[in-house]
């Protein structure tokens, strides 16, 4: 079984860590490994690795079973999803080198675990994924209720499948679900309710947690509605690009309050990843930092509690740079750690 966290154990063991999102533009999955234990070996990430294979994409990675489900096959499927079993879910080498790879190198190399306090996983999550399959007619499986409930379903069986797969390293788990395509909610782009979300993303986190003792996050790299995040009581992680998006992020500063309150925390994806010009240091990075913990605290959190639920990642992933970019970004991600967390590089 994995470890979990006890509420009062968070503040302690994360305050100030650092990890990735999901991609990497590396096409050599060691040297992509070389650059996560190098700057965050804390939480280490498997690495999505869409230029060395297009089944690495973020949709695609996650197809296997799923994507091609017709009415007849249903039956099937959920038999499955009832006798849990993971093995029917699992997602094969070729669609995740930089997974198995993760998992050698700390097989054969367990001085690293010393180290690390967690290790990340991820998946695509059923809105993003919907959105990016379509049916024979063209249209989105987002707007076919029954192919969007056996997604979460899917989705679900593949998140608890990682966390078997990682588990015999007895570390901690954050799974993070990936939703790229709320980032335009409430636009014309984004044809969903609210409702829809906050039941379909508590469907599956809830279901995670009623199998797994793991944390587990929603990243959305562009702007929306926040309280949707902090109203699904099995999310324990909201991450965001605290970069581009800092000034929308804290106009939820009443539901973040709430959310920090029940333990929630809050990953701060402050290196830009996009935006990123060269430019930027750790001192201007921990400066925008420090002004959206003073906005929220000008707004009524808890300045203790909101630096304990602190953690620290790029803004998106990085599958689009490229690795020089790649490898700045994460030593910056690195130092700004540091000097939260008080030591030296």
């Amino acid at each position: 079984m994995t470890k979990g966290w006890h509420l009062e154990e968070r503040p302690h063991k994360l305050r100030g860590m650092a990890t990735g999102i999901g991609s990497l533009p590396h096409k050599d999955v060691q040297a992509a490994l070389d650059l996560i234990f190098k700057y965050i070996p804390q939480i280490p990430f498997w690495p999505q690795l869409p230029n060395r294979d297009t089944r690495e994409g973020m949709v695609a990675q996650f197809s296997q079973g799923l994507a091609g489900i017709e009415v007849k096959e249903l039956e099937k499927f959920y038999e499955k999803v009832i006798n849990q079993d993971l093995e029917y879910f699992k997602i094969t080498q070729d669609y995740a080198s930089g997974l198995y790879a993760f998992a050698q190198r700390l097989s054969d190399k367990p001085e690293l675990l010393k180290d690390v306090e967690s290790l990340k996983c991820h998946t695509t999550g059923p809105f993003t994924f919907a959105a990016s399959i379509k049916d024979e007619n063209g249209k989105a499986l987002l707007h076919e209720p029954v192919f969007m409930q056996a997604i979460i379903e899917g989705l679900k069986m593949k998140a608890l499948w990682q966390i078997r797969f990682l588990e015999k390293f007895a570390k901690k788990i954050i799974m993070f679900l990936d939703e790229p395509y709320l980032g335009a909610f409430g636009s014309a782009y984004t044809p969903i309710n609210r409702e829809d979300v906050i039941k379909g993303l508590s469907e599956l986190t809830g279901g995670i947690k009623s199998k797994a003792d793991v944390l587990l996050g929603v990243h959305c790299c562009g702007n929306t509605d926040w309280s949707i995040f902090t109203e699904i009581k099995a999310l324990d992680i909201i991450n965001f690009d605290a970069f581009g998006f800092l000034d929308k992020f804290t106009l939820y500063a009443d539901n973040l309050k709430e959310f920090i309150k029940r333990g929630g925390i809050i990953c701060w994806g402050i290196v830009p990843t996009s935006e990123f010009s060269g430019q930027e240091t750790p001192d201007s990075l921990r400066e925008r930092l420090d002004e959206g913990i003073n906005v929220l605290v000008k707004k009524g959190l808890d300045k203790e509690p909101l630096l304990n639920s602190l953690l620290l990642s790029p803004s998106c992933g990085l599958g689009s740079l490229d690795t020089q970019k790649s490898d700045k970004i994460f030593k910056l991600l690195s130092e700004v750690s540091f000097s939260i967390r008080g030591k030296t590089p």
